[in-house]
């Protein structure tokens, strides 16, 4: 799964594009400044960034050269609402893949995401997003679980991540303090009762097929296996 930076100081407009973007099969972690943004980056490693340019503390421009000197080779998409050609020219100028301008389609970010990762030799593939689980096909990118029979369910996208993680995963260990940091962002009692939920309701949707199994493992994870 390909790891995106978004660094984003509007909050409601983060968070939507945040929402979309997982659910187009991305995983995302989203930094409110440009401060939090370098750390973020300088402790991880992620296939490509989104960056704003008007953000406190310190702004695109600056994230971006900073980001470079780390990994000059990760692609980065500028987001602005200014659509002034000096900025344009300067974001470009600074090693910018491509530059798009508030407010904009997101189906269009996305095939802007796709183009940079082919042209970077990343190979944009939309079968990494598609399983075949037994008699079933999940397509992790759309969330829609198909059965033997025709019958289509639209997953959540809490129960889309998790069964995408089992996926990953599939005939091996899928640790549980790895599957709640990763959905839930956190490992506690509360979040882990939850997912215990989401399993469940897991097997019940691919109950069907008698072959597919999901395991819980002592406590320690979920291993899904296929006979």
């Amino acid at each position: 799964m390909y790891r995106i930076l978004l660094v984003e100081d509007e909050k409601n407009f983060a968070s939507v594009l945040k929402d979309y973007l997982k659910m187009s099969g991305f995983e995302v972690t989203l930094c409110e400044n440009g401060e939090e943004g370098i750390k973020t980056f300088a402790k991880d490693k992620f296939d490509l960034c989104i960056l704003d340019i008007m953000m406190p503390k310190k702004d695109g421009f600056t994230l971006s050269t900073e980001i470079k000197t780390i990994q000059k080779s990760v692609p980065i998409i500028f987001l602005t609402a200014r659509a002034m050609k000096d900025d344009m020219v300067k974001g470009y100028q600074l090693g910018a893949d491509d530059y798009i301008v508030k407010p904009f389609d997101s189906e269009l970010l996305l095939f802007k995401i796709k183009a940079v990762l082919n042209r970077r030799g990343e190979g944009f593939d939309t079968n990494r997003f598609l399983y075949q689980i037994g008699a079933f096909n999940f397509n992790a990118r759309l969330r829609l679980l198909k059965g033997p029979e025709g019958q289509e369910i639209k997953l959540s996208p809490k129960e889309s991540d998790l069964l995408n993680l089992l996926c990953q995963k599939k005939n091996d260990v899928l640790l549980r303090s790895v599957a709640l940091k990763q959905i839930w962002k956190e490992d506690t009692y509360f979040t882990g009762r939850s997912m215990d939920v989401y399993i469940v309701k897991l097997r019940r949707y691919l109950s069907s097929d008698p072959s597919i199994e999901i395991n819980n493992l002592h406590g320690n994870g979920y291993s899904l296996s296929v006979r």
